[in-house]
């Protein structure tokens, strides 16, 4: 009888065994199961590759200030950029970034993953802006320019050029402003505000006039502003760099013994219209101080912001025995250079009939 218990108690406790063991295995593949679920899961929201870019370039986005994540998803899906939102969203959460939208401007690599994407975007890392002006007319054509590729507002920008106190404290005023800037292309970030592109401007124009350039200020006995006048009007009378310092020599060949400028260029800006193409005796009796055929010496402002080169002309100018020049009778674009009167007024009735035979009556 004890040995039929003792067999039967066996028994069980083989049996109790072999279930444990089969649940153990069956939970075990559970945990498996449920693993690699997890790791799918996480493997989609996180490490797959959820930014898709046209030909696989980077693609730029833009966030403006003030922004919040509903902008910023319109923003990144507009563009197409992401391929699942839900899991962007997901990370977007998890790492706290719905509530910490950096404005400025990002390039966004092709096969990113949510992680990444979201990373970058948080740490405000952006990408800056190669901001180039050239050929500038006057300070509101520059603001249009310069609010096309920085968040710098247009309005602001000309309301603080135009602003006399505040010109004033920079050592300008509203005729010699355009003389501060230095056209040239150079890295800002996005996110730049008006303010604080001039006074970049400002520090800009300050590293361009140094020791150097200053010696040949003195040697020549102007100031930063007159080289930007004669400048500007050189840029209004060709855009042949390579004969910018021979009319600068003439310009300042006049100067040195008292004559009057007679530059075309500022009559067309005392007209105000930038459509003139010929000058006239008429224009020539406007009365403004940009007058240079009424009005001895340099205009009291630059006529346009005046180009690097056309500053390096005037302060490397040629040193020769012209006094005049008009523009060649092939309308090339160059001109004809004379020492004499009659010599230019040979050049100039050539000019002039070219002229005619276009039928260019202003």
């Amino acid at each position: 009888m004890a040995y039929y218990h003792s067999s039967y108690g066996d028994y069980k406790s083989r049996r109790r065994k072999k279930v444990n063991r089969r649940n153990m295995g069956i939970l075990l593949i559970v945990l498996l199961i449920l693993t690699a679920l997890f790791g799918i899961l996480v493997y989609n929201v996180f490490i797959s590759n959820n930014v898709w870019t046209e030909q696989d370039e980077k693609a730029e986005i833009i966030i403006p200030s003030q922004s919040d994540f509903e902008q910023l998803k319109t923003i990144i899906y507009n563009k197409g950029l992401v391929i699942n939102r839900h899991t962007f969203e997901l990370v977007s959460k998890w790492l706290k970034y719905t509530d910490n939208v950096k404005a400025g401007r990002y390039l966004i690599p092709a096969g990113m993953n949510n992680l990444e994407l979201v990373r970058l975007l948080r740490s405000g890392a952006q990408t800056p802006v190669q901001l180039s002006f050239n050929n500038i007319r006057d300070i509101y054509q520059l603001a249009g320019v310069v609010s096309y590729q920085i968040e710098a507002d247009s309005t602001e920008l000309v309301r603080l050029l135009t602003d006399s106190a505040y010109l004033s404290y920079l050592g300008y005023n509203t005729q010699s402003i355009p003389a501060l800037f230095i056209p040239d292309t150079y890295e800002f970030y996005w996110t730049t505000d008006a303010e604080r592109f001039v006074m970049r401007m400002f520090d800009e124009h300050r590293k361009f006039w140094n020791s150097s350039r200053r010696a040949k200020l003195e040697e020549l006995q102007m100031t930063e502003l007159d080289v930007s006048v004669l400048a500007s009007i050189i840029d209004k009378e060709t855009n042949k760099d390579d004969e910018k310092a021979r009319m600068a020599g003439v310009y300042i060949n006049r100067l040195k013994v008292g004559w009057r400028l007679q530059a075309d260029p500022t009559l067309v800006f005392a007209a105000g219209d930038v459509e003139i193409r010929r000058v006239l005796d008429i224009h020539k009796t406007i009365e403004s101080p940009y007058n240079t055929y009424k009005y001895s010496g340099l205009p009291p402002g630059p006529i346009c912001i005046p180009t690097i080169a056309s500053i390096e002309a005037v302060l490397n100018y040629e040193q020769h025995s012209y006094f005049y020049f008009c523009a060649k009778d092939d309308l090339s674009g160059y001109h004809a250079f004379a020492s004499s009167l009659t010599q230019h007024e040979i050049n100039a009735w050539r000019y002039r009939k070219a002229l005619d035979q276009l039928n260019i009556k202003k």
